[in-house]
């Protein structure tokens, strides 16, 4: 064999793991919650054993800040076809309709929702899901700013971090919604998205908006 063929072997094998035991994780958290769901229960979903789970994660918080890494890895990465686009904010409202379908799905919203749940009451989850939305909000707002400066429109700090904050609210907000309201068209949704989108996009800044 190539000396250099078994590391690469060891390393594809080792990622299938972690694959699998997020993937089970991800199901019993989603069936018992956070607290519910045992590293035991966790095991004998992914069909090994829990010394096995402990030798990639060191707890069910590390599993936590691995399945919210991957989605920051996801949207980083989307974020940055954005940017490389002719054209930033219609890269943007292409992928709205997606996006919407993924905030709407019942697996991927009630993992989520645990998860905030969960952070709401333990520091340490607390912890790894606001590291991760910083990330986001800087990868969002260095788009933000690409897409209103190509059209001439300012780019104060003020200005990007409201459009990312009432952007944010809108997408997770669909989270709440397809539990209470599974029914609604997500095709009208995505429609209506794109519209507040492009008019937050391209609209006046909020640098000399008054406070109460």
């Amino acid at each position: 064999m190539n000396a250099d063929a078994q590391p690469s072997t060891d390393s594809s094998r080792a990622e299938a793991r972690r694959s699998q035991i997020l993937a089970a994780a991800s199901d019993c958290f989603r069936a018992h919650g956070f607290h519910g769901a045992s590293i035991s229960q966790i095991s004998k979903s992914a069909g090994m054993s829990a010394g096995h789970i402990y030798h990639y994660f060191e707890n069910k918080e590390a599993i936590i800040a691995a399945i919210v890494g991957d989605d920051l890895d996801q949207l980083l990465t989307l974020s940055a076809s954005w940017r490389a686009a002719a054209d930033v904010l219609d890269a943007m409202l292409e992928g709205i309709e997606e996006g919407v379908g993924k905030k709407l799905d019942r697996n991927v919203a009630s993992l989520k929702l645990e998860i905030l749940a969960e952070a709401s009451r333990n520091p340490e989850v607390a912890k790894i899901v606001r590291s991760v939305n910083q990330r986001c909000n800087s990868s969002i707002s260095e788009t933000l700013r690409l897409a209103r400066a190509a059209r001439g429109l300012s780019t104060d700090d003020t200005t990007i971090a409201s459009i990312v904050e009432v952007m944010t609210a809108m997408f997770e907000g669909l989270l709440a919604r397809s539990v209470r309201n599974p029914d609604f068209d997500a095709a009208l949704i995505a429609a209506a998205f794109r519209r507040v989108v492009r008019d937050l996009v391209t609209g006046p800044g909020f640098e000399h908006v008054s406070r109460p």
